[in-house]
């Protein structure tokens, strides 16, 4: 249940992002001919961070000259956490205010202030410097935020700044991986061999090796051959990591910039988009009816108008305002989708919000329209539902009334769509949820077979216990039941398994496995102890306890102790000679004139008789069980 996490770098031209981010990644993301030259960002560049069992961090930095906002919205928008920087020998700077209004209207909240090059300022001076930076910051989504003071040359504070990061995104949720996978493309480009390949930063969902793709809002079918992840190979990759993909029977020259590649036909491809608005602050044209905006919504840039529908003008106004946006070509969005909207001539951010409905018609204009607008941005009742259980992911009835503020009648009407799930006769989930869950324990499963192909299956307590990292114990309970009910799992004493496996010997160990066993039925039944066989098959000691298991409970060799054990063949023949040949009741010594075992192997094989109920020890003698 790893956690995937990008973030990005923003800030004035030539504060040191970039520098700043080789520093922390040991990558140059100037990779284009024309950067090295100017020394300034001119496309998004990407390096990784961080990465462990649990958490992988990517960078965006993003480029802070005017010229380059399109990158830099592109960037900002896909990203968990924002690293402001801001350069002691200069402080807040134009572009930097302007990127502040950006992250504030695309609804990025998470941030750590990088002050850089303190290098060039003296130490007398610092405070003032924080203060200065702090002050600036005041009213916007930075005014709270955590400041570091480093130096990306000399490498002080870069650590402290990566620790900072990393405990700050282990308190962030991340995105949603269960629903459908989602990736607007920022980068296209070709690989001499391979193709066209595409990058991007998953939003939602995730995506496999092989899987079959949509390009939209085109609505082209592809393939994805191949996935990298910081240009790793992989099998898969997850919501809130930077992926490239392999396109399988696309011209390059078929996608572009803000196309978007989704897994499902659910997403909706618009022209008309009805939004929530928030104007920049200290705007210095004004906003009419209809002008002509440039719309940034994932990493698209569309030409469109604004449609007000109560008032012909605006140029303040700290309140949202309920409108519509006309766009000159298609794009692919769904309800909660931040945008930006710039104005194309003279060049300003006008302001930014997010996505209402994705398909607006046309409205009378009239204080009527924006009345309706307000009941859509409060949402349908079955949206507040959808959006309860979509972020606690199992509710009691109670509580979803509590959060959706429904009335009980209408919520009891809605709780029988067949998305909407009722489980252990009191909560709710979504059935996609209920999917996701039975998906991630196939992985989960299927990953363990692959490590231990020996091994029946996963201690049951220990695949709950990763599921229900996150999601609740008593819906993975339910999740599993269901499972085995259905057949999807399989159940033996504690252990799971997907009904799909069946343990066995790793290839690579079959024949090594079959000499020892050729040697151990060999020597019948005065054998040597079972790890000599083991050692001198070749067979590693780390796999040995398992492969004795896997042995022992495919009934292919029999323990008589922890010591010896016997061919099953030769265990079953000394049973049936031992039992042809004395009466029904026997002792030891006519046990052992009867097999000639010396006691070493007599005494363990008499108890092995008792413990699998062939025989019945009573004071001296056994006792045959007619049973067996």
């Amino acid at each position: 249940m790893k956690r995937y996490f990008t973030i990005g770098m923003a800030g004035h031209i030539d504060h040191g992002k970039t520098t700043l981010t080789k520093a922390l990644t040991n990558v140059d993301t100037d990779r284009l001919k024309e950067e090295k030259e100017r020394q300034i960002s001119i496309e998004l560049g990407f390096a990784s961070l961080y990465e462990d069992h649990e958490l992988e961090i990517s960078v965006v930095d993003v480029p802070g000259h005017e010229r380059f906002i399109r990158q830099m919205i592109a960037g900002v928008a896909g990203i968990d956490l924002v690293i402001l920087v801001v350069a002691a020998d200069e402080g807040v700077m134009p572009q930097t205010r302007e990127h502040l209004h950006i992250l504030g209207l695309l609804g990025i909240k998470n941030g750590i202030i990088a002050v850089t090059k303190i290098n060039r300022v003296e130490n007398d001076f610092i405070d003032l410097v924080k203060d200065d930076i702090l002050d600036e910051l005041k009213d916007t989504v930075f005014e709270h935020a955590p400041l570091m003071l480093v130096d990306s040359l000399t490498g002080q504070g870069i650590e402290d700044l990566k620790h900072l990061i990393i405990d700050e995104l282990k308190k962030r949720e991340t995105r949603d991986s269960k629903g459908a996978f989602r990736l607007p493309i920022d980068q296209v480009f070709s690989v001499k061999g391979q193709g066209t390949v595409v990058r991007g930063t998953v939003y939602e969902g995730s995506v496999e090796e092989g899987q079959a793709l949509k390009i939209m809002p085109k609505g082209l079918g592809t393939r994805a051959r191949q996935l990298q992840v910081h240009h790793k190979s992989a099998n898969s990759a997850y919501a809130g990591q930077r992926t490239a993909i392999n396109l399988s029977g696309i011209a390059k020259e078929d996608i572009q910039r803000g196309d978007v590649l989704v897994s499902s036909e659910h997403f909706i491809v618009t022209q008309t988009i009805d939004v929530a608005l928030r104007l920049a602050g200290d705007l210095e044209y004004m906003v009419k009816q209809r002008m002509p905006i440039k719309c940034h919504l994932g990493t698209a840039e569309v030409m469109g108008r604004i449609v007000l529908f109560d008032r012909n003008d605006i140029k303040t106004d700290a309140e949202e305002i309920l409108c519509q946006i006309r766009l000159e070509e298609e794009i692919v969005t769904k309800r909660g989708d931040r945008f930006i909207l710039r104005r194309p001539s003279p060049q300003e951010t006008i302001g930014g919000g997010w996505v209402i409905d994705p398909k607006g018609e046309k409205y009378r204009f009239g204080q009527k329209t924006v009345d309706e607008l307000e009941k859509k941005k409060e949402g349908t009742p079955k949206e507040r539902i959808y959006a309860a259980l979509h972020e606690a992911k199992s509710l009691p009835f109670q509580e979803i009334l509590k959060r959706t503020s429904i009335s009980e009648q209408d919520l009891q009407n809605y709780l029988i769509d067949e998305e909407f799930l009722l489980y252990g006769g009191k909560e709710y989930t979504l059935l996609i949820i209920k999917e996701s869950i039975e998906k991630d324990m196939i992985t989960l499963l299927q990953g363990f077979h692959g490590e231990n192909p020996l091994k029946l299956g996963m201690n049951k307590a220990e695949l709950l216990q990763l599921i229900s990292k996150q999601y609740p114990k008593r819906l993975a309970e339910y999740v599993l039941e269901k499972g085995i009910e259905t057949t999807i799992f399989g159940k033996k004493d504690q252990f799971i398994f997907h009904s799909e496996f069946t343990p066995h010997v790793p290839k690579s160990w079959q024949k090594r496995t079959e000499n020892m066993l050729a040697d151990l039925k060999k020597d019948g039944l005065k054998v040597k102890y079972f790890n000599d066989y083991i050692t001198k098959a070749g067979i590693p000691s780390d796999l040995a306890l398992d492969l004795t298991k896997f042995l022992a409970d495919t009934e292919e060799v029999i323990s008589l102790d922890e010591q010896f054990y016997w061919h099953a063949e030769h265990f079953n023949q000394a049973v049936e000679q031992l039992r042809s040949g004395t009466a029904i009741e026997f002792e030891v010594g006519d046990a052992k004139d009867i097999l000639d075992l010396s006691r070493k192997y007599m005494i363990p094989f008499l108890e092995k008789l008792d413990s699998l109920g062939y025989t019945k020890r009573v004071e001296n003698k056994r006792v045959w069980q007619e049973s067996k």
